[in-house]
């Protein structure tokens, strides 16, 4: 039984080069499904950056939610075994999921020493980890 102090999380989580890796695979497929959804606008550059929130949010909350194909995973969380969790070792809801997102934009906005802390924090969490109660954690 997990308690307070004890989190019910199976496998080890994840660290700082792995997590970042599996961001930039997102980041790829993500800024592919911009540029055509964009190209769609004819090119409207003020746009653009609305579009880009919008389906980021809609990508990373669909996916990190127990809606998604994967419950807890974007494309590049599974294709490096990766899985984000709730700090009991459950499923994310949509709330969280939008939790999570709101919370990596603020740890992206502060020169990005939000998500280092991820390199230096003893659970390997973010601040967008621990704003929402996540764990990322490597899956077999």
């Amino acid at each position: 039984m997990a308690t307070a102090m004890t989190p019910a999380v199976s496998g080890a989580k994840a660290g700082f080069w792995i997590r970042v890796v599996a961001y930039i695979i997102d980041a790829i497929i993500l800024g592919i499904v911009t540029s055509v959804v964009a190209a769609l606008f004819r090119g409207n550059t003020s746009a653009r950056g609305g579009i880009q929130l919008v389906l980021g949010i809609i990508y990373f909350v669909y996916f990190w939610s127990a809606m998604g194909p994967w419950p807890g995973q974007t494309p590049g969380m599974k294709i490096l075994n990766l899985r984000v969790v709730r700090t009991d070792g459950s499923n994310l809801d949509l709330v969280q999921g939008l939790l999570r997102y709101v919370g990596l934009i603020i740890s992206f906005l502060v020169i990005f020493i939000g998500v280092i802390w991820v390199a230096f924090d003893p659970n390997k969490q973010g601040w967008h980890d621990k704003i929402a109660g996540t764990y990322v954690v490597k899956t077999v």
